[in-house]
């Protein structure tokens, strides 16, 4: 099968993902599907196992699920985020909003609810993989898809050639999604940096930011190109 990974035309070792998940056919399914998109994969079918691979292999980027039967998710999720942060993102059946919250605020990257599709899994691990690449030189990102134009060095926004006005807070949001491209981030977390700390839950002055904002970059909350709402979650710019 032809890979998509674009590190293997480049000669760059493929990315390692590490699969924590006691569920042996997901685990399975999991290893077939990232495989022929060029990666490496670990399999851990414990919470401890999958920490302990963590610590002897290493890893690109960890799928890791809640429901183990050693221990919660998120309590491996807390273990290596005191050492690691590697983006790690969570498989669970709870599709509650609380979940998911309480996961990305413990430092998850992303989430994606069982059952889920191949197709939507892998793109997420992609841009995160993604993300992960660009941030680690230091440099800041760029977004560029021959429409919409991103320049967060020189502060510039372009529409088909066109400069974008924003105010400071609608620039202040983008570039905070751009910056965790592909990755879900949280209302609270958002409204934090934007507005402060005492903010957390002034969601109204959010909906009204966003809505400018899509309107200025052309996008729509019923077809979006770039920012996408995550139900009571958050939102995430497209990866």
């Amino acid at each position: 099968m032809t890979t998509t990974n674009p590190d293997a035309a480049h000669g760059v070792p493929p990315a390692r993902v590490l699969v924590i998940d006691d569920e042996a056919q997901i685990r399975r399914f999991l290893e077939i599907s990232l495989r022929a998109q060029g990666y490496r994969v670990l399999q851990a079918a414990s919470g401890q196992d999958g920490l302990e691979q963590l610590v002897t292999e290493g890893a690109d980027l960890v799928i890791l699920d809640i429901g183990l039967p050693d221990m919660e998710g998120h309590q491996v999720l807390a273990e290596l985020r005191q050492w690691s942060q590697v983006p790690v993102i969570m498989l669970t059946v709870r599709a509650s909003e609380t979940e998911k919250v309480q996961a990305l605020d413990n430092g998850a990257n992303d989430y994606v609810t069982k059952p889920f599709g191949t197709q939507e899994l892998m793109a997420r691990v992609r841009a995160l993989l993604r993300s992960r690449t660009v941030s680690a030189d230091g440099a800041l990102p760029q977004f560029d898809d021959g429409h919409l134009h991103i320049d967060l060095v020189r502060r510039e926004v372009h529409l088909d050639g066109a400069p974008v006005a924003l105010t400071r807070k609608e620039y202040a949001l983008l570039s905070l999604l751009l910056r965790n491209a592909g990755r879900v981030v949280t209302q609270p977390q958002i409204l934090a940096e934007i507005w402060g700390p005492t903010h957390q839950h002034d969601t109204h002055y959010l909906r009204i930011l966003v809505g400018k904002l899509r309107h200025k970059l052309g996008d729509s909350a019923l077809d979006s190109r770039y920012l996408f709402t995550e139900p009571g979650v958050g939102l995430r710019f497209k990866g």
